[in-house]
């Protein structure tokens, strides 16, 4: 499962981040994943929390924005539906090649810590 991995680098890049705040522990982190990484959400999810199990961090939340890859057809320039999981190389109406955007983000959008006289 190579979400154990992704996990422990989020984690260490937060780390990193919360690092210049002493005292400081992290309290949320809000990601995004695309869907051409080959991440599975839920996996991530539970490998946060193994991640975390016995750490500083432990309790802390990982939110998880999905972000959908696109069709789009430059000839046509729209948009061009499909079904979950499928992928046509050519444009339906036109015949031309279609680009596929977005759908490869991997990026720590947000991250929250308290400090140690906070209260959640």
């Amino acid at each position: 499962m190579h979400e154990f991995g992704i996990a422990l680098e989020i984690l260490k890049t937060c780390r990193e981040a919360a690092a210049e705040f002493r005292g400081a522990r992290i309290s949320k982190v809000r990601i995004a994943v695309g869907e051409l990484t080959a991440i599975e959400p839920d996996l991530l999810d539970s490998a946060w929390e193994a991640a975390i199990a016995d750490q500083p961090e432990e309790g802390s939340k990982l939110e998880i924005e999905f972000r959908p890859a696109h069709q789009f057809c430059p000839e046509c320039q729209a948009e061009k539906p499909r079904s979950e999981g499928s992928w046509m190389r050519l444009c339906p109406d036109c015949g031309m090649p279609l680009m596929i955007d977005g759908g490869d983000e991997l990026d720590v959008l947000q991250l929250e810590i308290l400090k140690e006289d906070e209260d959640e």
